[in-house]
């Protein structure tokens, strides 16, 4: 029904795909920096973006409210990107902080719950598997790790591609992981 995109003019726009009008439907603003990344969660209901400002904002899509309804700041370098995990519970965010974090979606909390420490460079990306058990991500260190989400712990880093890993996502039935390097 809709497409989502991020821009450097530190907005976040929506455009409905039946339409024929070029124009965008609604625009998001609070970021105070360009916005990397912006993905909807699997319902559809919400937005998150991720910014060069440190900060990742949550965004309903439906309804008149342009306002971020949370905003997430903890990482101490710009945000890369940030996705929902399927059941929409959760937000994983990939950082130039070299972390990985991990955010409830519900309630008040605006701390991490989970902070994800291996890699030596920039993180650009990082996803869910399908059941949510597991996050991979990618970075300018040129490898991928592997992390359980319940441990914390970094299961199996892959190595073999010789420049920046800049995006990383599992396939749908959780047995492969696809990257892009600059490479």
């Amino acid at each position: 029904k809709y497409i989502v995109s991020a821009s450097d003019d530190e907005t976040i726009k929506l455009w409905e795909v039946k339409s024929n009008n070029c124009k965008s439907i609604k625009t998001f603003e609070g970021h105070t920096s360009g916005v990397n990344s912006a993905t909807f969660s699997s319902d559809g209901k919400y937005i998150v973006s991720a910014s060069w400002d440190k900060t990742i904002k949550l965004w309903e899509v439906e309804g008149d409210n342009r306002e971020a309804i949370k905003t997430f700041e903890e990482h101490t370098e710009s945000v890369k990107s940030a996705t929902f995990s399927s059941d929409g519970k959760y937000i994983v965010s990939a950082s130039g902080d070299k972390t990985i974090k991990l955010w409830e979606v519900e309630g008040d909390n605006r701390k991490a719950i989970k902070t994800f420490n291996g890699h030596t460079g920039i993180v650009w990306s990082a996803a869910f598997s399908s059941d949510g058990k597991y996050i991979v991500s990618a970075s300018s260190d040129n490898t991928i790790k592997l992390w359980e989400v319940n441990s914390g712990k970094c299961i199996k880093t892959f190595k073999g591609h010789t420049n920046i890993v800049v995006s990383v996502a599992f396939s749908s039935d959780g047995k492969y992981i696809v990257s892009a390097s600059d490479d």
